[in-house]
């Protein structure tokens, strides 16, 4: 959690500074002092009191709409806010699920200790078959375990809580990259880059090193034991099979060395140049999710009464400067470079909601032009909030389609540090 608010800080471009006197207090969050203010964080009651003030409930509604955690934080005794904390679904797991279908895997079951409507709305977007929700460690042991008695198994995981399941499995694979050491002393196999559709990959390159394997087995004996029948019967001399045999090895092995190509894979190879042109636009991805996300702030501070439209405004003129410039850099950049891996009909789902972006973002200008600032009446209000909320899931759909189809494909980047003041 305490790595996501400083990503989430770094991201803003925020100073950060490393608070001081940090203690925990067991069942209720922890207090420390950063600068002159002491703070705290964790949960409600301990923040806020007995009082209930009026965002408590907006914050605990959004919460459980959003499938999100809320941690709230107070500075100097006095209840300052909330953080929500979201586990989005990564972006490369329905491409992993599609390729473990394409690379033989018949039935795919998701694990997890969250609860069952957060688990099932992540179950429908990455296309398991089943969805076993509220499993604690033991529940997913006995889980495995009842699948394993019906087909080999593949059991993933990463942290302390899957580490038996993964040993039960017929094979168990540990991502290391953000995992706990215990999951990966548990695995048979560790995946030290932080993609899962890199399964995929390892299944691909472990039926094809034994398929290899067994060509050069099968090769190399057989054609020595046809060496040995020529010479017991008397048609090879001594001297011409022992030349022939050291011929036989060579074929093995060379046969042997073609696991060295490389062979078919699940990830889409791209040039430096698109790498490049991705990571650069990611940047500006990231610029628009913010502007994204204070279309929702918007919506939901209009009010019918003493409604002011400085903040409309304000948004429009971001949008503006922001996300329509990125949606027509993705048209001209990105799309093209996503037509040259997966091929253009890959394309056009983004492509058209690039047009309905800018269409929405054009029509939320012309009614608030129309709206006169002194007389904004409640059906001025229904209609504004309508339009940003039909902009603000059209915006995350969107981006949920550029990180699935376009900046999944992209190879990570190595993780920077960034230094904080003492």
């Amino acid at each position: 959690l305490a790595s996501a608010l400083v990503a989430a800080a770094s991201a803003r471009g925020l100073d950060l500074e490393l608070p001081t006197d940090v203690s925990e207090v067991h069942g209720y969050g922890l207090e420390g002092r950063v600068g002159d203010h002491t703070v705290r964080i964790g949960k409600a009651r301990w923040i806020i009191g007995d009082g209930d003030p009026g965002w408590l409930e907006q914050v605990r509604r959004r919460a459980a709409l959003d499938g999100c955690l809320s941690v709230f934080v107070s500075v100097d005794d006095r209840p300052a806010g909330a953080f929500l904390l979201e586990d989005p679904v990564r972006a490369d797991a329905p491409r992993m699920v599609s390729a473990l279908r394409e690379a033989g895997i018949h039935r795919t079951v998701l694990l997890t200790g969250d609860r069952a409507d957060i688990a099932e709305a992540v179950g429908r977007i990455v296309g398991v078959d089943a969805v076993l929700a509220d499993r604690d460690p033991a529940d997913k042991l006995a889980a495995v375990r009842q699948e394993s008695a019906a087909a080999r198994t593949i059991m993933v995981g990463d942290g302390v809580n899957d580490a038996p399941a993964l040993a039960a499995a017929g094979v168990g694979v540990a991502l290391a990259a953000r995992g706990a050491t215990a999951s990966s002393e548990a695995a048979d196999v560790v995946l030290t880059v932080d993609r899962v559709d890199a399964i995929a990959d390892a299944i691909l390159i472990a039926r094809r090193s034994r398929r290899i394997a067994l060509e050069a087995v099968l090769v190399g004996m057989g054609l020595s034991l046809v060496a040995m029948v020529a010479a017991a019967v008397g048609l090879l001399p001594p001297a011409a099979g022992a030349v022939l045999q050291e011929g036989i090895d060579v074929l093995a092995i060379g046969i042997a060395l073609r696991a060295l190509v490389r062979g078919r894979l699940h990830t889409v190879p791209m040039s430096a140049d698109d790498i490049a042109t991705a990571a650069r636009l990611r940047e500006g991805h990231e610029v628009a999710i913010a502007a994204v996300e204070q279309i929702r702030a918007v919506a939901d501070a209009l009010h019918s009464q003493d409604c002011r439209l400085e903040p409309v405004h304000a948004l429009i003129d971001r949008l503006a400067l922001e996300l329509v410039p990125h949606e027509r850099a993705d048209e001209e950049e990105l799309m093209p470079l996503v037509a040259r891996a997966l091929g253009a009909p890959a394309t056009a789902t983004m492509r058209r909601t690039h047009a309905e972006i800018e269409h929405q973002v054009s029509r939320l200008r012309r009614l608030v032009e129309g709206i006169d600032p002194a007389r904004v009446t409640p059906e001025d209000v229904v209609e504004l909030r309508r339009l940003l909320y039909g902009l603000y899931a059209v915006c995350r759909l969107h981006n949920s389609q550029e990180e699935e189809g376009a900046f999944a494909l992209v190879p990570p980047a190595p993780t920077s540090v960034r230094r904080v003041r003492r």
